[in-house]
């Protein structure tokens, strides 16, 4: 995971999901996630706290990396490289 929000990597996509409650955010990502490439970051906003146990766990089971994740205020943010 990257340790600081200064060595984030560019995102090539992004996600919004922002008002979006389970199992939305998650079955958005694995549409966006199909029309991506290996190696590819997507970058997920996200605003249920849901996220924070189902993004990681749709990463271990998909073989992705988990780059960064933050929560700022009920906002959560994610950086995803494509496996």
């Amino acid at each position: 995971m990257v340790d600081s929000a200064d060595s984030l990597p560019a995102c090539d996509a992004q996600l919004d999901t922002t008002g979006l409650y389970c199992p939305e955010p998650i079955m958005l990502m694995h549409n966006k996630v199909r029309d991506m490439q290996a190696g590819e970051v997507l970058k997920v906003v996200a605003s249920d706290p849901a996220t924070t146990r189902d993004i990681p766990q749709f990463c271990r089971f998909l073989g992705h990396e988990l780059l960064y994740q933050q929560e700022d205020d009920g906002s959560y943010l994610y950086l995803i490289r494509l496996g």
